[in-house]
């Protein structure tokens, strides 16, 4: 036999794609040809995959080898095609039978001495080689923890190209993926921790229960970065589809934890203010990477010292708030990442950033405008909650008081609040909560809300205090302060205080 084919798959961002690797050996001058669009890591699988060969015991067909990747037209990149393309010319060459294969995806890369490491994106190859209905998949023993969580899926581990050939030729038994770890992750800090700022908390209450996003403006030492910090604290945990989402990004990324768990708690990224653009939104000249942005999906992305951070960074960020995904055009072809987030915007009020506050502040008016402006008005323009917090007292720090609410307690209203928003939008668009409802479904019959309780909202769009963005983005905080109350449509004291959270008119 001079052909043979084995089943793998390529990546496009999160999308997999099943790739048949096709091995063809025939008579002239020795030489292994890859074909199908392979990347420079994927054109170097000749000598990793000779070496291996070599080293693991097996005879190397000294004859032409042409290795084509099917769909041709399709990228492939990375080095998860190696145990394949092994597979697939030691059949070529007689030495293999492949009828354990049949219908196998095989996934993992090869080490020059045969062993078989792990490869980044293993979940979402799984998963793509399942929505294509094949059921068996052999990935790499560092790898078979992710790939086991993917249902209806039966996963094989392998370490070596000598076990592998094992099982092909003699069908002796692969290893068995470890189990699952089943201890809780440790819990995250807790709003509880947090003094003073009332205000502060109920805006984080109210972000966490409609998935709006909210700047923090304050003095350094007010509590913006605890505040943001314990916001995924107060979130609902993912479920399965959001889960299995946010646990494909991290493997793509290559920053999956160890233990192969559904990574079920929103993530929280937290990038330093000299993060350029690719580092925000994603980016690479060949492999497409994501970048804070998407590994923050169903999550949080906190950026601190929002005044520091280079312009075109923050403005990078203005289409996929809107859009929920990032788009990435390369000459190659494009790539889309989700990033469905809640941003988080701290800065502090001014360069001098005198921690007493505004009364002792240095800077000129001019010079905390032009300070502000870093932060744009169309970037600005999509943030639904501005609050400014006040410096603490000494009393708020040395006091003995109640404890503060728990993030737990804050929690259920959370999940509560959330419950009510699904129920409700779950007949129209299937919305999961209030941020993601369009404008013109809340300007429409049956959830316009009458004209009394709107008419400080209308004065506010037509002396410019609010742009239409603005106008539809304090209706839908209104229908989640009315979610948090327990009611069942926002009146006008509901639109009244939207509208201060959405302006900034507050203290905190």
């Amino acid at each position: 036999m001079s052909y043979a084919r084995v089943l793998c798959v390529g990546l496009r961002g999160v999308d997999g794609q099943v790739v048949e690797v096709e091995a063809d050996l025939s008579q002239g001058l020795p030489a292994v040809v890859l074909t199908g669009l392979p990347d420079a890591a994927l054109n170097e699988a000749r000598d990793r995959v000779r070496a291996a060969v070599t080293n693991s015991g097996e005879a190397w067909p000294n004859r032409r080898i042409t290795v084509n990747l099917l769909p041709a037209a399709l990228p492939k990149h990375g080095s998860a095609f190696d145990l394949a393309i092994a597979a697939a010319l030691l059949a070529g060459a007689g030495d293999l039978p492949l009828d354990a294969l049949d219908g196998v995806v095989v996934l993992g890369e090869l080490g020059l001495d045969g062993a078989v490491r792990s490869v980044r994106g293993v979940l979402p190859m799984v998963a793509a080689a399942a929505r294509a209905g094949l059921t068996r998949v052999i990935v790499p023993l560092e790898n078979a923890r992710e790939a086991t969580v993917v249902p209806g899926v039966t996963v094989s581990a392998v370490d070596s190209l000598r076990r592998f050939v094992a099982f092909v030729r003699d069908r002796e038994p692969l290893l068995e993926p470890p189990p699952l770890d089943e201890t809780p992750p440790p819990s995250g800090p807790d709003l509880a921790d947090v003094a003073g700022q009332q205000m502060g908390r109920y805006g984080l209450e109210v972000a966490a229960a409609g998935g709006h996003h909210m700047a923090l403006i304050g003095a350094p030492g007010a509590g913006k970065t605890m505040l943001a910090e314990r916001l995924p604290s107060i979130l609902p945990e993912l479920d399965d589809e959001a889960a299995l989402e946010v646990t494909a990004l991290q493997s793509v990324a290559g920053v999956l934890p160890r233990d192969g768990r559904l990574i079920r708690r929103p993530p929280f990224q937290a990038p330093h203010h000299t993060a350029s653009a690719a580092a925000l939104v994603g980016g690479g000249s060949n492999v497409v990477r994501p970048g804070a942005l998407s590994l923050a999906h169903r999550g949080v992305l906190f950026l601190d010292e929002a005044a520091e951070i280079p312009s075109a960074s923050l403005q990078a960020l203005r289409q996929p708030l809107e859009t929920g995904r990032v788009v990435l055009a390369r000459a190659r072809g494009t790539t889309e990442f989700p990033a469905r987030v809640q941003l988080v915007l701290a800065a502090n009020p001014c360069p001098c950033a005198n921690p007493a506050g505004d009364q002792y502040c240095v800077c000129s008016p001019v010079v905390r405008r032009r300070y502000l402006s870093k932060l744009s008005g169309p970037l600005l323009d999509r943030i639904d909650i501005r609050l400014n917090l006040a410096p603490l007292s000494a009393a708020q720090l040395t006091t003995a008081t109640a404890p503060a609410t728990s993030s737990a307690e804050i929690a259920k209203r959370v999940a509560k609040a959330r419950g009510a928003a699904a129920q409700r939008w779950s007949a129209g668009g299937g919305w999961r909560v209030n941020a993601e409802v369009p404008g013109p479904v809340l300007r429409r019959a049956p959830w316009r809300l009458p004209l009394a309780d709107t008419t400080d909202l209308r004065a506010s769009l037509d002396k410019g205090l609010l742009s239409a963005r603005g106008f539809d983005r304090v209706l839908r905080l209104a229908w989640t302060i009315s979610d948090l109350d327990g009611r069942e449509r926002p009146a006008r004291a509901e639109v009244n205080e939207a509208i201060q959270l959405r302006m900034g008119d507050n203290r905190g």
